[in-house]
This record gives C-alpha cells, sequence and structure tokens, in this order.
C-alpha cells in the first residue's frame, strides 16, 4: 500500500489468503474500523449535494425528483452508516482516532462530518415535503453540525499555527475542509429562517448565519490565495491529491447559494431598505464569485486532466468532485432564480448533469474498493508504521 501526503493509494490486487473474498485486502474484516478517518464523511456530502441540487434545480424533469428522493435516502443510509462506524473506530482504537487530529493532512477533514450533518439535514428538509418531523430532524442535524464546525474552525487552525509541522509547499485544497462549515451552516440555517416562531427568534438566526458568511468566507479568501501561490510556485500536487483543487469550488459556490438563501430570507426579516439591500447583494455578490467559480473549475478540470494522462489513482480524495461542484449547481440556481437569467438555468443544469457523472463515477468505485477493503487500509504511512 503507497502513500503520498497521507492520502492512500489503493494496491491493485486482492492477496492470500482471502484473494476474491469481501474485505480480501484486509487481514481481519475488523480491521476495517482500524483507520476509519474523518474524510470519509465526504461521501455523505457529496450524495447529499446531488439530492439537494436535484430537489431544486428549474428543470421539470419526470422522475428526478423520484431520483433526488432516493439519492437523499442513501446518504442518510451513509451518515447512520459512518456514524455508527466511527463510533466504533473510537471505542476500539482511540490512540488511532485521536492521531487523525495531529496529521496536518488528515486533521484538515474534520470538517467534513460537520457538513455531512447538515446536508442531509437540508435534503431532509427540501424532499420530505416540509413536515414537522422533516424541520425538527433538520433543526438537530444543523444544530450539531454548526456547533461542530464552528469547533474545527478554530481548533484545526489552532493546530496548523502551533503543532503541526507545515512545509512550504504544504498548502493544498483540504485546508479549506476546517473552515467551511460555517458557510453550509449559513445556507442551510437561512431555510430554518421561517421555521423560527418569534420576529426576534428570525432576526437572531438570520444576523447568526450572516455572521458565519463572513468567517468563513474571510478564511476562505487567505486559504484560496495560499492554495493559488503554492500552485504558481511548486507546480501541481502529487496524483491523489490533485482532486483536492476541487475543494475550492466549495466556498465559492456555497457563498454564492447563502447570499442567496439569506437575500430571500431577510425580505421577511429585517426592516426597509436592508431587506432590498440582502436582495441586491445576493446578485451582485454571487455573479462575480460565480464568474471566479468558473474559471477555476475550468483550471481545475485543465489540472486534473493533465494528471490524468499521467495516471490518476482512485483515493477518497475523489470525493472532492462532488460537493464543491454541487454547491456551484446550487449557487447558479440561485442566481437563475433571482435574475431570471435563461443563461444561468441552462448553466445549472449542464452543471448538474456533470455533477451526477461525477457522482455516480465516484461512487461506483468507492464501493468497489470498500468492498475488497482497499478503502480502509491506513490513510498515512506514519499511521501504519504504529499500532493502536
Amino acid at each position: 500500500m503507497a502513500t503520498t501526503a497521507g492520502i492512500a493509494v489503493p494496491s491493485q490486487a486482492c492477496d492470500e489468503p482471502r484473494p476474491h473474498g469481501f474485505l480480501c485486502e484486509l487481514d481481519r474484516p475488523r480491521d476495517a474500523f482500524r483507520d476509519l478517518g474523518p474524510n470519509w464523511f465526504a461521501s455523505v456530502m457529496g450524495t447529499g449535494i446531488v439530492a439537494i441540487a436535484g430537489a431544486s434545480l428549474p428543470l421539470h424533469v419526470p422522475g428526478l425528483r423520484v431520483f433526488a428522493t432516493v439519492v437523499w435516502g442513501l446518504a442518510v443510509t451513509a451518515l447512520i452508516g459512518l456514524t455508527a462506524a466511527w463510533a466504533v473506530h473510537w471505542a476500539r482504537y482511540p490512540a488511532r482516532a485521536r492521531r487523525h487530529a495531529a496529521d496536518p493532512v488528515m486533521a484538515q477533514f474534520w470538517g467534513a462530518p460537520a457538513m455531512a450533518l447538515m446536508t442531509v439535514g437540508t435534503g431532509t428538509l427540501l424532499l420530505s415535503g416540509g413536515g414537522v418531523w422533516a424541520v425538527r430532524a433538520d433543526w438537530a442535524l444543523w444544530a450539531a453540525g454548526t456547533a461542530l464546525g464552528l469547533v474545527t474552525t478554530v481548533w484545526i487552525p489552532y493546530l496548523m499555527m502551533t503543532r503541526h509541522e507545515i512545509g512550504e509547499d504544504a498548502a493544498f485544497g483540504g485546508w479549506l475542509m476546517p473552515v467551511v462549515p460555517p458557510m453550509v451552516s449559513a445556507a442551510s440555517g437561512a431555510l430554518l429562517i421561517p421555521h423560527v416562531g418569534s420576529a426576534q427568534g428570525r432576526l437572531t438566526l438570520l444576523l447568526a448565519c450572516y455572521a458565519m458568511f463572513g468567517i468563513s468566507l474571510f478564511a476562505s479568501v487567505i486559504i484560496i490565495t495560499q492554495i493559488w501561490a503554492r500552485l504558481v510556485r511548486y507546480k501541481t500536487l502529487a496524483a491523489t491529491m490533485v482532486p483536492t483543487l476541487w475543494i475550492v469550488l466549495g466556498p465559492l459556490g456555497q457563498s454564492v447559494t447563502a447570499a442567496g438563501n439569506l437575500g430571500t430570507a431577510a425580505a421577511h426579516v429585517l426592516p426597509s431598505p436592508y431587506a432590498a439591500g440582502a436582495a441586491v447583494f445576493a446578485l451582485l455578490y454571487g455573479v462575480p464569485v460565480w464568474g471566479f467559480a468558473m474559471m477555476w473549475l475550468a483550471l481545475a478540470i485543465a489540472i486534473t486532466v493533465r494528471a490524468a494522462r499521467r495516471g490518476l489513482p482512485f483515493a477518497l480524495t475523489w470525493w472532492a468532485f462532488t460537493f464543491p461542484l454541487g454547491t456551484c449547481v446550487t449557487g447558479t440556481i440561485a442566481l437563475a432564480g433571482r435574475s431570471h437569467a435563461e443563461v444561468l438555468r441552462g448553466a445549472s443544469v449542464l452543471l448538474y448533469a456533470l455533477l451526477v457523472v461525477t457522482w455516480l463515477i465516484v461512487a461506483v468505485r468507492t464501493t468497489r474498493g470498500s468492498a475488497s477493503g482497499r478503502l480502509f487500509k491506513p490513510a498515512g504511512g506514519q499511521t501504519a508504521a504504529r499500532s493502536a
């Protein structure tokens, strides 16, 4: 099993004694829990965003709603299964679980569980008919995800500044993972504002969402400039890390989505002229950021194609192809709805088609790698060298 910068590179075949069996690449089936990191929750994020975008797409296609609901069901199942498996991981291998935070690469993915919770919560609200149970479920998932996300936003950068050994060429898209959750909280929290009973409660939640929007926005801008500088100075990343360049799309697309959702919610919360200002901000902020996101998407595709020609081995980092792209879909949908621009409606459909194709490829590869046990192997040489 080879590793690159803390990310596992799958081996090619199963070894004896179970060359063709389930989890055949592991010594024992229970080893599937041994090195289960927070990066696995990216699969829930990537699956959930397909459902959310499908539910919001400005296109009436027979079966689309059913497809989105089925995918949402898969995200729910994956979240429940991974949460249970991660609990087993912490119970059986607590030392290994704690070392994930000490790894400067794996630590970044502590943001994934928070975003997975909120993604499933938003899907529940949008695809279940908006009943009382759906609102309550979304509240619970949003509250848990927001709390965890605010912790990772401070905790992981603190570790990077005080404990992690960070090289000059270490910047990569994963650095955004712990600081993006507040932006997801802002986008998804805006959908809960109408379900708050009191006027002051709605105002408090709206202002909190705008504050979290700012937390994530400015932290992301700082990190994106570091990623750009790293690419210019040291060129492209190792093959298994190339997909993480797509993570940059996450805060961009999610911020456009959040601005749109908050602008809509503000119309019923803020007094004049601030309600109109929120609507104006949603469009005049959203369009320029969307433009930069499309430029970055083109760069990310070009670099990914270049890496694929040289060999792009499958790893869990491939899930970075999904959720960030999905936020661009939801952001485009928000802009299309606000501006009534047909070109944006068309762009949202094209981006969603790309998202679905990408998700299908990554989901199938993940299923195969999980069945063989390949993806459950240690995610870093330093982890493999130790025993819990």
